[in-house]
């Protein structure tokens, strides 16, 4: 069995004005992904020779940012637990206290951009396929912040990398926060950027990220401790066995698995 590192959640911690303010590693871990975004998004451009005025990089960037706050949030309350917001709905804004989805943030993105670059006639897949490499670092930071908030722990383990995570009992479990954070943002990072550089066909970075991720989130949550939702006291699980996280992964399986058969079917550009 491991230790788990006390680290505390907050970097630091002050009062203003009569109120409790904290700077939180999550919230750290968010805002240094969109800076390591905006800073490097040209570079990975330019590796496949893309040039993008800076009205249009910047518009994007933002584009992509509020896809991933507004998408992620209303991800996670349409699908993880929507009666309980139905039942108090002030609490959707309580956005301190966490609920946050990538599948929800994922979708945020891909639905501003899209609509951005169709806004000023850009390429989709180009453009998203650049953007991966940097989406699997900010995913994987995210990760590691949900290792130091000491939350989405795993079940219960004997294997000797277990750690008995605060809040979450006596006895050891999966870190599967590190699990996500290697395969999530370190295995991702490094396959999407390959394909950027040696794989010329447009869009897929992008279907391989949505696949990859499906495929890795779908088999960790087979280990990670389901969220305490209302739906699954009330409904149980999908099949019996099938978390809302994996609902949402096998989707994205299916999905990027459509999109790669649709790449390879489309017939080359004429050179007459």
């Amino acid at each position: 069995m491991l230790k788990y590192p006390q680290i505390s959640p907050d970097i630091v911690q002050f009062n203003l004005f009569g109120l409790d303010l904290h700077i939180r590693w999550y919230g750290f871990f968010y805002v240094l992904s969109f800076i390591i975004g905006y800073i490097f998004y040209r570079r990975m451009l330019k590796i496949r020779g893309l040039h993008l005025s800076k009205e249009h990089y910047e518009g994007l960037i933002f584009a992509i940012m509020l896809g991933v706050v507004l998408g992620g949030r209303l991800g996670y309350i349409l699908f993880y637990n929507l009666p309980y917001y139905l039942r108090y709905p002030l609490e959707i804004f309580s956005v301190w206290e966490g609920g946050m989805s990538f599948h929800g943030g994922a979708l945020g993105v891909i639905i501003a951009g899209w609509v951005y670059l169709r806004k000023h006639k850009l390429s989709f897949y180009p453009l998203a396929d650049a953007a991966m490499p940097l989406v699997a670092i900010g995913l994987g930071l995210g990760r590691l912040g949900n290792f130091i908030n000491g939350e989405l722990w795993g079940n219960v383990t004997t294997v000797p990398w277990g750690m008995v995570f605060p809040g979450a009992g006596d006895l050891p479990r999966h870190p599967t926060q590190l699990y996500e954070f290697f395969l999530e943002g370190v295995v991702l990072f490094i396959v999407t950027y390959l394909i950027l550089r040696r794989c010329k066909k447009d869009g897929m970075g992008f279907w391989s990220f949505i696949g990859l991720y499906g495929v890795f989130r779908f088999l960790i949550e087979f280990v990670r401790e389901p969220d305490d939702l209302d739906v699954y006291r009330e409904y149980g699980y999908f099949l019996g066995f099938m978390t809302i996280g994996q609902i949402l992964s096998l989707l994205m399986i299916i999905a990027a698995a459509i999109g790669i058969w649709s790449l390879y079917r489309q017939k080359p550009e004429s050179n007459e």
